[in-house]
């Protein structure tokens, strides 16, 4: 369980108000992204305007996994990985997930009101904003992406392709708070870009290219964005998703949200024509991300979380 804690993930800023298309800041924002995106699969945004949520958002993530577990596993879902998911006696670790987690809603229908029948408007309030702001980053980053490899003209076939997904996770305390304790197995995100936010307990860590794992602290107004297999396929193998893993450590516990952009099933994903050439063999077959999620979520069942898109849809 070797890490390295020297190496820290590029810093990008997100919170200047002159953050817009076409502008100096935008530019360099953009370049950094794709640096970043290149290099480690993943960056730490700062975005100022998530800390005036941040006490609000933990105190609901504690509030949500506080309640009775009979209650908790009310929320359920017929889609791979969805619902509650509690701990077991390997991983600490308690999720639940929400579909379609950008309308407003949905939050209430399939979290507020299952659990709170008489209503919990802070609840609500807090996680819808929450999500708002995840995903106005989100398009802003994938912008970005899309445009510095000049096939930005997709923006908003995929923006209306996207299917917002939150999942609340909370890592419980170690039996022994002095040994690191694996939260989460090494594993890449299936998705086209994931934003990641977490209370002031560390433990998400990154594989570089050379193998290292390194130690992720970002700052408290800060996001972790990470690439997906989608995204890496989509662009015909230009980025790669990263594997990262969760290795917790001391007596306090972990609440994360991880905020995933992923294709609408239905949608078939495929590489635009502008990114195959002599030079750029067509790498991945178009497919339906669901169906895809599918076929890893039963190998992931028997332990296998090897299986990734290259397997499933090269060409």
């Amino acid at each position: 369980m070797r890490s390295e804690s020297g190496v820290r993930l590029p810093v990008i800023d997100f919170s200047k108000q002159e953050l817009k298309p076409g502008s100096p800041d935008w530019d360099l924002a953009k370049v950094q992204v794709r640096e970043a995106l290149e290099e480690y699969g993943c960056f730490e945004a700062l975005f100022d305007k998530v800390s005036e949520l941040r006490e609000a958002v933990f105190g609901a993530m504690e509030e949500l996994f506080d309640l009775p577990l009979p209650t908790k596993q009310l929320c359920i879902s017929d889609k791979p990985f969805g619902g509650y998911h509690d701990a077991t006696a390997k991983l600490l670790r308690e999720s639940m997930m929400i579909d379609e987690a950008h309308i407003a809603g949905n939050i209430d229908q399939g979290l507020t009101n299952i659990f709170w029948p008489q209503g919990n408007i802070s609840f609500s309030k807090t996680i819808v904003s929450f999500t708002q702001l995840a995903a106005g980053l989100e398009k802003t980053v994938r912008r970005m992406v899309l445009e510095s490899f000049g096939v930005e003209k997709y923006t908003d076939e995929l923006n209306d392709a996207t299917n917002y997904t939150l999942r609340a996770i909370k890592y419980g305390r170690p039996p022994t708070g002095s040994q690191p304790t694996v939260g989460a197995d090494a594993h890449t995100d299936k998705g086209m870009l994931t934003v990641l936010y977490q209370n002031e307990v560390n433990g998400l860590e990154i594989r570089t290219k050379d193998g290292q794992w390194i130690k992720i602290k970002p700052s408290p107004n800060s996001f972790v964005i990470m690439a997906g297999e989608s995204l890496g396929a989509w662009l015909n193998g230009r980025l790669s998703a990263p594997y990262h893993r969760v290795v917790t450590k001391g007596n306090k516990v972990r609440y994360c949200i991880a905020f995933f952009a992923n294709p609408r099933g239905g949608y078939r994903v495929k590489v635009p024509e502008e990114l195959v050439d002599d030079k750029n063999g067509l790498l991945f077959k178009p497919f339906d991300y669901e169906e895809y999620l599918q076929y890893y979520s039963v190998r992931a069942a028997r332990g296998d979380y090897t299986t990734d898109l290259k397997a499933y849809c090269n060409v």
